[in-house]
């Protein structure tokens, strides 16, 4: 039986199973397919082979497909880690939705694509007690492996519907950056806002690498405008508005 009164259609996966530790869903994961037909991928997500699944898979024509209960763990997030803890498969509720993504013609998403992922993630959180902050990309978990659903899902859109957390993104600006191979305290300063949001962020002083990726998964997410991996004060701005917009975490 599905778990939402949204499906259209159930297509039965064989990959999950039990969500571990008596763990129950506080995270909606949302992903892009990225490959080059929404057919193709509910092939991958319910065949025999690729030991791949999620939950739900929204087409671009808004039809919802559900190929894994609720109640179980589907493996959508892969190695993934977020607010101190890893194996956000057994916390989480994921999302496919049909996008060629970057490897195969990105594009924005179809209006009743999106109109059906609102309704979808709505259905979802309040069954589920979902806080705001735990609505999150496939990119904030797995940063370094991961860039969906990407800078063009329109993450404002869920927002305005009460899904999600956000905040008007501050301008992409020029003048003091922070960048790959920058040390000091500004760099820990920042390196503390991306860990106190929920990133796996070491905090060394460094802009390294891991610092870079996760900037990359902050600003597909949350300011778009430029996606470069450079910390700006556009970047940071709108990273201190989404935490003091959230007192139980600062």
């Amino acid at each position: 039986m599905p778990d939402s009164t949204l499906v259209d259609q159930i297509v039965a996966s064989p990959h999950h199973d039990a969500r571990r530790n008596g763990a129950t869903p506080e995270i909606l994961l949302l992903h892009y397919t990225g490959m080059v037909s929404g057919e193709a991928a509910l092939r991958r997500l319910s065949g025999a082979e690729g030991e791949v699944s999620s939950h739900y898979l929204v087409e671009e024509d808004g039809r919802i497909f559900q190929l894994v209960p609720e109640a179980r763990r589907a493996w959508h997030a892969g190695v993934s880690w977020w607010r101190g803890r890893d194996d956000v498969n057994s916390r989480s509720i994921g999302i496919e939705i049909v996008n060629p993504g970057h490897e195969h013609g990105y594009r924005a998403f179809p209006f009743a694509q999106v109109a059906a992922v609102i309704e979808l993630c709505r259905d979802c959180v309040a069954r589920w007690s979902i806080a705001p902050q735990s609505v999150l990309a496939h990119s904030d978990v797995a940063p370094t492996r991961k860039e969906d659903p990407g800078e063009l899902f329109p993450w404002d859109q869920l927002f305005a519907a009460g899904v999600g957390h956000w905040t008007e993104p501050a301008k992409a600006t020029g003048g003091r950056f922070l960048a790959m191979g920058d040390s000091g305290q500004p760099v820990e300063a920042y390196q503390g806002l991306l860990a106190a949001y929920g990133y796996f962020q070491e905090i060394s002083g460094t802009f390294d690498e891991a610092t870079r990726f996760n900037t990359l998964a902050f600003q597909r997410h949350f300011r778009p405008s430029r996606v470069d991996g450079v910390a700006d004060m556009g970047t940071i701005t709108t990273l201190h508005r989404l935490l003091t917009s959230l007192p139980s975490i600062l």
